[in-house]
Order: structure tokens, then C-alpha cells, then sequence
């Protein structure tokens, strides 16, 4: 038994206590001191160093399985130029079987220009070589592996998915969409073409990246894709004893089975599958969703991609729903949005249904958001995205759809519970970060992007954490600093609800707990 006090404590529910005792993982109480002294009077009192405690910090939609496994395949984030980048694949290309795949990742080409076909050539021409973008809308290839692939014109791409060709009129290398991810998530019929390495490394991985979303306040997350082979990876992580956060899950769509559920979770508190992932449309940021209205998007026409069919799309959807499941479905522009609700507002009433997910929900009007609380559906919307790209979405999309992108405040007035996501390691996962743009909708040029769309800090961090948990349904037992809920909490250097907001990215975090245990303390 211990009892927690110190700082002030804000529990976002209730009021706020001098104290809380926890047992085992688990918050049992909260009060005066004088109160919980008298009540447990053989526990351990630890004084938490800091200005304020709050619940931890939940990323409800994040990728830390691809950050770890970036680092197992050929890691290409710090590359700086294109001799880095051929000097990575060249080193792993000695080592690989001829004819077996080179992957890396993840590349920014605004920071690395001229990685095409030609260039992976250079590698290797005896090895299949993909590289993925960062965003993971799309990756390049060199000739051997669009030999393998069986692409050879931009007419072999699948529907929902484009080739690219350079001036030549050859393809240049580059995929979109469903072009490489079903390459990448074949389903468990077929290989990957992004094998995943040694299990040992991908667990020393994994746990490396989960260090470093603790130093950043993060106690739980939600894994935006996984398939079997990631899914592994958290499971042995956690049978090691080496999963320190509490890990969701959602499994990706082409390796559901409901022949296989219901599973039996190895340990939910810890780690559970907390629904099926699918992909209506393109980025928001990369100007590829799919919107009612024209607009000058990354493919060269005037709107984005559709990546499943309409026919195909709605046919999963209701099969993960009468296997009981949460589905949860990226969909960006407001015309992939209404589709969603079009199929969510179409299944039949069942008791006892999970809230369905709408991933991302970036550009939406006053309609949607009704249609969106009377489905139930829990958007989870982009957190630090507005600060970070907010001129490249005004230059996308224009002044009117964006005032409405990423409008956690129109929702939560409407009665929403919205869950707060980074989409990691596209972007930083700092929740820090991403709050100071929920707060201030501030891009470091200055431009304000949808004024009209600021929360206050208090309801910042409710998206953080309360949020979150609703999206995974964990709401009774994560999120808040209550009788009843899991101690995972941060303790932050100042009081969030006095700096100036165009700080709060830069308060420091002293200390990152999860179920009563510090998982990290600043030096």
C-alpha cells in the first residue's frame, strides 16, 4: 500500500484531493492526508516532486510497433541525404540472401529529395528493396521488387491504390494507398513484404521506444495497426516483463477472421485487442482524403484517393460488428466521413455494441458531428496537427474546411467524447505538444488555423486521457485519478492550468507512473 501526495493533484473528476492511496495498481482512495493517514496507517507516503500530477497521458492512435521496427529494418530516419540512405541499404543488402527483401524506414523526401527507382538500383538489383514513406500512405521500390510485385504500368495498380511514372513514362518506383499496403498486409495468406527480423531485437526495440514515450508522460496507447507479427512482439514483450505502458491494439482489416473470435486476451490491463483497422481514404496533412468538394490535391486531380470500394468496405464493417468488435476506420475528408456513418447508421440494432471509431475524422461540419453523436461513433482527431501543418492544410483544403479540421471543440459541445492521438511517429508523440495545439491552434509561424475550435487546458487533457480511454472502451478503468481506476499518472514541473499556453510544450515532466510504479524520473 502507498499514498501518493505532493503537488496538486488534479484528478479531472470531482474534487481535488491532498492524497490518494493506492493498492497494488489500483487507486483505493483519495482525500485529506489527515484522513488517509488514520485509514492506512502502515502504508508507504511517497511525496511526488513537482507543481501538478495529472492522469497519465493516452495516445489513442499511434504506430510505436513501426517506430520499434524501423530500428530492427534498415532505420532511415536521421539519414540527411541520399548517401546515407544508399550506404544503410547497401550494409543491410551484404548481409540478406539475394532475392529476400531490404526494408527501411522511415523516409521524409521533403528532407531526402530523389529517392526513386533508379536510385534504389544503385543498391542492389539482385535484391526485391522497399522504402516507406513516413507517412505510410505510400513507399518506393527499385526494379527488382516491382518485378516481384508484377507491376509494370500505372494500369496494374489495384483499385485504390496508383503508380507513378517519371518523365520517361516508366514507373519511377513510387506507390500510393492499397498499391503497397497490400503488399505490406497481405493477410495470412501471404508474406509480407516487410518481413519483421529477430523477435529478441524487436522486443530490445520496442522496449526502447516505450522508454521514450514514458520521459513524455505517456502511460498508455493505442496501436493504430498491428497483425500478427506485431502483435507477437507485444506479447512477448509483456511475457519478458518488459511492457511497461498498457498497450490496445487494433488488428489490421485483411487479418481479421471471425471464425477466431471471440480471443481470449492475455492480460487487458496490460495489452488487449481493442478492435479492427481499416482505411477509407488518403492523409489529411498530405492532401490525399477524400472530400465532397474539389480541391487541389498531392494526386494531381482535384480530390484524394478511395481506398477500399464502397461494396468491400461495408461488407467488412458489419461483419467485425456481429463478431461483437469495435471497428475503427481512418477516414479523413468530410465525403469519407459520411460514408462511414452511411454503413455505421445502417447496421442493426445489437445490445451491448462497442463505440465504433471514426480515426482521424479531419474535416467535418455541423451535419456530420450530429450524424457522429447520434451513431455513438468516437472520433479520435488528430491532436498536434494543426500546429504542425496547419498552412499545409489551409493550402489543401482552404480557409472554411479547416476553421472545422480537427474540431475537437465543436464535437465535445455536441457531446462527444473525442480521443486525443499523435499518429507516431509521423509526428512527435509529446502530449505537451500536442495540448499547446489544442489550446492555442498555433502554427510556430504564428497563423491561428480555426480559432473557433480552441479548448481550455482542462478539456485538453480530458481528450488526453478520459478521451482516449473511451475510444479503447476503458473508460472505467483508466483516465481519471479515482477511487477505482488504474494509478497511472504524470507529475509535471509546472501547473498546466497557470503557464501561458503558448508554453506548455516546453513545461518538463519530473515523473511518469504506471499502476503506482515509476516507469521514469528525471535525472
Amino acid at each position: 500500500m502507498k499514498v501518493f501526495t505532493g503537488p496538486r493533484i488534479l484528478p479531472l473528476e470531482g474534487p481535488e484531493p491532498e492524497a490518494f492511496a493506492v493498492d497494488g495498481e489500483w487507486v483505493v482512495a483519495s482525500g485529506p492526508r489527515a484522513e488517509l493517514r488514520e485509514r492506512y496507517p502502515g502504508a508507504e507516503w511517497v511525496d511526488l516532486e513537482g507543481a501538478l500530477v495529472v492522469p497519465g497521458f493516452n495516445d489513442a492512435h499511434c504506430h510505436p510497433s513501426q517506430a520499434a521496427l524501423a530500428r530492427v529494418r534498415v532505420d532511415l530516419s536521421t539519414a540527411a541525404d541520399r548517401e546515407e540512405v544508399r550506404a544503410a541499404l547497401r550494409a543491410r543488402a551484404a548481409v540478406v540472401p539475394a532475392g529476400e527483401w531490404v526494408v527501411g524506414q522511415p523516409l521524409n523526401e521533403r528532407e531526402v529529395a530523389g529517392v526513386d527507382r533508379d536510385f534504389l538500383d544503385t543498391v542492389s538489383t539482385e535484391h526485391p528493396i522497399v522504402i516507406i514513406q513516413y507517412t505510410f500512405h505510400r513507399a518506393v521500390v527499385n526494379s527488382r521488387a516491382l518485378e516481384m510485385l508484377g507491376y509494370r504500368a500505372p494500369a496494374d495498380a489495384p483499385d485504390g491504390g496508383e503508380l507513378t511514372v517519371g518523365a520517361d513514362g516508366r514507373l519511377d518506383g513510387w506507390m500510393f494507398e492499397r498499391a503497397w499496403l497490400d503488399p505490406w498486409l497481405p493477410g495470412p495468406q501471404r508474406a509480407s513484404i516487410a518481413p519483421g527480423g529477430e523477435a529478441a531485437a524487436q522486443v530490445a526495440a520496442l522496449r526502447e521506444i516505450n522508454a521514450e514515450l514514458h520521459r513524455v508522460g505517456i502511460t498508455s496507447y493505442c496501436d493504430a495497426i498491428v497483425t500478427p507479427l506485431e502483435q507477437q512482439m507485444y506479447v512477448s514483450a509483456l511475457r519478458a516483463g518488459q511492457l511497461t505502458p498498457r498497450v490496445s491494439m487494433l488488428l489490421w482489416h485483411s487479418y481479421f477472421d471471425p471464425q477466431a473470435w471471440p480471443q481470449e486476451q492475455p492480460d487487458a490491463v496490460h495489452l488487449q485487442l481493442a478492435g479492427v483497422k481499416m482505411m477509407l481514404d488518403g492523409a489529411f496533412s498530405g492532401g490525399t482524403c477524400l472530400c465532397r468538394h474539389p480541391y487541389p490535391s498531392a494526386t494531381g486531380a482535384d480530390n484524394g484517393l478511395q481506398v477500399l470500394g464502397d461494396a468491400g468496405f461495408a461488407e467488412k464493417v458489419r461483419a467485425v460488428d456481429a463478431a461483437g468488435l469495435r471497428v475503427a476506420v481512418h477516414a479523413n475528408g468530410d465525403l469519407a466521413i459520411a460514408k462511414v456513418l452511411d454503413v455505421l447508421e445502417s447496421l442493426p440494432d445489437r445490445p451491448s455494441r462497442p463505440n465504433h471509431r471514426i480515426e482521424h475524422c479531419s474535416i467535418v461540419d455541423d451535419a456530420l458531428i450530429g450524424r457522429i453523436k447520434r451513431a455513438g461513433v468516437t472520433p479520435v482527431p488528430f491532436g498536434p496537427f494543426i500546429a504542425l501543418f496547419g498552412e499545409a492544410v489551409r493550402g489543401f483544403y482552404g480557409p472554411e474546411r479547416t476553421e472545422m479540421a480537427c474540431a475537437h471543440r465543436s464535437l465535445l459541445d455536441a457531446g462527444v467524447q473525442v480521443g486525443g492521438s499523435s499518429d507516431f511517429p509521423i509526428v512527435p508523440i509529446d502530449p505537451l505538444l500536442a495540448l499547446q495545439s489544442l489550446v492555442t491552434r498555433r502554427t510556430a509561424s504564428g497563423l491561428v488555423v480555426g480559432p473557433g475550435q480552441r479548448l481550455d487546458v482542462l478539456d485538453a487533457l480530458a481528450v488526453y486521457t478520459a478521451g482516449s480511454a473511451h475510444a479503447t472502451g476503458e473508460s472505467a478503468i483508466k483516465g481519471r485519478l479515482t477511487p477505482g481506476q488504474l494509478a497511472d499518472f504524470v507529475v509535471l514541473g509546472a501547473d498546466l492550468t497557470a503557464v501561458d499556453p503558448a508554453e506548455i510544450a516546453s513545461v518538463p515532466i519530473r515523473s511518469t507512473w504506471v499502476g503506482g510504479s515509476c516507469v521514469w524520473s528525471a535525472p
